[in-house]
């Protein structure tokens, strides 16, 4: 009586396994569909109300329009007009050079040109940069103000406190007296 007890020996077997595993594999099935829609549908109503959200500020400024989601600024109409009038930007330029104040210490021309280089610290290279900025004489140099020296070290792109420590006034003073 007791000798085949194997449940797999039983004609019905199979198709119980059979069906527990097609039960658990639909439920399974079905609620992860539930999920995921659930999930997605809360993805679609945020970017609905970001599209909205794009679409009240546009109504705000007619000139904004808004397309899936990409921000488009119209400037001109199809005739090449401006579709509005820019702001004016007010730019402030700090990287402009230095002007020279040829006031406080004199104009010259190329025809009163000294011999810069008799000044120590001043070889060819810095002659010809003193030249291209207006500076040709013993006389200008000697002249120079603090703010002037200032001016020239950034003009000539040269080595900060090298004039002062040259002392090229004193220098262009000495040989404008001889």
């Amino acid at each position: 009586m007791f000798d085949n007890m194997n449940p797999l020996d039983r004609s019905t077997a199979w198709l119980e396994i059979f069906l527990l595993l097609l039960g658990a594999f639909l439920i399974g099935y079905f609620l992860a569909r539930y999920y995921y829609k659930r999930r997605c549908h809360k993805e679609i109503e945020e970017l609905e109300r970001e599209k909205n959200k794009y679409k009240t500020l546009s109504m705000e400024n007619p000139n904004i329009r808004h397309d899936d989601g990409l921000r488009v600024v119209k400037t001109r109409e199809r005739a090449g007009k401006l579709a509005f009038e820019p702001e004016p930007e007010l730019i402030v330029r700090e990287d402009l050079p230095p002007t020279l104040d040829f006031d406080s210490f004199g104009k010259a021309t190329e025809a009163d040109k000294d011999d810069l280089k008799l000044i120590s610290g001043i070889g060819p290279f810095i002659e010809k940069k003193l030249n291209g900025i207006g500076i040709y004489t013993f006389e200008q140099i000697s002249k120079l103000s603090a703010k002037d020296i200032d001016d020239v070290t950034a003009l000539i792109e040269f080595f900060p406190g090298r004039i002062e420590r040259d002392e090229w006034t004193k220098q262009a003073e000495d040989l404008r007296n001889k």
